[in-house]
């Protein structure tokens, strides 16, 4: 009986010990990682987050209708242009005053600036204004200088003009607001000015609504996948800058599966060439490149240019902005132009001469003015040509969409 008791106790005795050796054989706080060990990626990444799914490019330009999506040049919010008006009274009291007004453009010669100074002599011919000069400064700062210097010896009333550069011609647009000339603007504004004091106004299209319609159109055309190039304008001027952010911005977000892989910047004169240089050295080095997108119609000329080069005017897309001649019929041909984002520019021309007259009234006019974009395709190019430019598309257009 004592020895059954003995064997018990010694095999309490060793179960216990085994339970202790147990429980100390392993440490309870995890060991610390040296700090030239690399971590446990892996183990230790948040989840990853599921791709961006590509919008729908028809349902997207579909929702730009009738928004105004840029700023002005200071951020100012649009005004539409629908806002700026004249009564019967104040029209009558402009044609009392034999009003004369100069237009100064950054260059000349091209479908935009035509209409822009068709639209801002109609209208001044409706308020009994007389244009007593059209300048042409070749994108030039130092020409346009001489342009304002010149024209104000003329001693005019008013002052219509884009500056092609902000800072390099402040100066001489000071010097003209303070000859008591009164000052609208294209696009931009110069350096160091005040609106309703310095300068009555600015009127632009959405040029931010246009470069987002260029990319959604881009999309589009390429089925949403696929190498792009994107040729912007290398300068310091507003406008363009908006339509190359949008486009970018616009491709980036909205679209995983297009890559943007070549940028090149231009800086004219010459941009038709400039751009076909860009685009042939793109296509060289990217032989998959599916679309290259210009920053507006004169270098999307230079593409088409490339691209019948190196025989590549089946199959790249080009988007673009603003509605001249060449594209549109390569648009109605069913080419290489698949669209664009339009501007207004007969109707910001007229817009202008408006709020001219705001000046001469001393009328307390709206900062920023802005004209909604207009998506052009294939589908309503001959229409589109009718509300850009107030006039029947020409036989080149017509004969083209045949």
């Amino acid at each position: 009986m004592k020895n059954n008791m003995l064997q018990v106790v010694i095999g309490l005795v060793l179960v216990f010990s085994l339970v202790l050796t147990g429980c100390t054989a392993a440490p309870t706080v995890a060991p610390t990682v040296a700090a030239t060990e690399a971590p446990d990626v892996a183990a230790t990444a948040a989840p990853t987050e599921a791709p961006v799914a590509a919008v729908d490019p028809v349902a997207a330009l579909a929702a730009l209708e009738g928004q105004v999506f840029s700023t002005g040049p200071n951020g100012e919010t649009p005004t539409a242009a629908s806002e700026v008006v004249l009564t019967d009274e104040e029209l009558a009291q402009i044609k009392d005053m034999n009003a004369t007004a100069a237009i100064v453009m950054h260059y000349a010669g091209n479908d935009w600036s035509n209409a822009q100074v068709a639209g801002l002599k109609a209208q001044f011919e409706a308020m009994g204004i007389e244009v007593v000069a059209v300048t042409d400064a070749g994108f030039k700062p130092e020409k346009q200088v001489s342009d304002i210097e010149t024209v104000m010896a003329m001693k005019p009333n008013i002052i219509v003009s884009i500056p092609t550069d902000p800072v390099a011609t402040s100066a001489a647009y000071k010097a003209a607001a303070a000859a008591g000339i009164k000052l609208v603007f294209m696009d931009n504004v110069p350096a160091d000015m005040a609106q309703g004091t310095d300068y009555v106004s600015v009127v632009s299209a959405d040029n931010y609504g246009n470069g987002v319609a260029a990319a959604h159109l881009m999309a589009k055309s390429i089925g949403g996948e696929g190498k792009i190039g994107v040729i912007y304008h290398e300068a310091d001027f507003f406008v363009t800058k908006q339509r190359y952010e949008a486009f970018v911005k616009t491709i980036k977000d909205n679209y995983p599966s297009i890559e943007i892989v070549e940028e090149q910047g231009i800086t004219g004169p010459d941009f038709a060439g400039d751009a076909e240089k860009a685009a042939s050295a793109m296509m060289t080095k990217n032989a998959d490149l599916k679309g290259i997108w210009a920053v507006w119609d004169v270098p999307a000329e230079g593409v088409m240019a490339a691209a019948r080069a190196m025989s590549r005017d089946t199959d790249l897309v080009i988007t673009t902005i603003d509605l001249g001649l060449n594209v549109a019929v390569e648009i109605a041909k069913g080419g290489m132009v698949k669209g664009l984002g339009a501007q207004r520019p007969y109707d910001q021309g007229e817009t202008e001469a408006i709020l001219a007259g705001y000046g001469l009234l001393n009328k307390t006019a709206p900062a920023y003015v802005a004209l909604y974009m207009l998506p052009v395709d294939h589908d309503n190019v001959l229409e589109a040509w009718t509300t850009v430019y107030h006039a029947d598309p020409p036989a080149d257009i017509t004969d083209a969409a045949k």
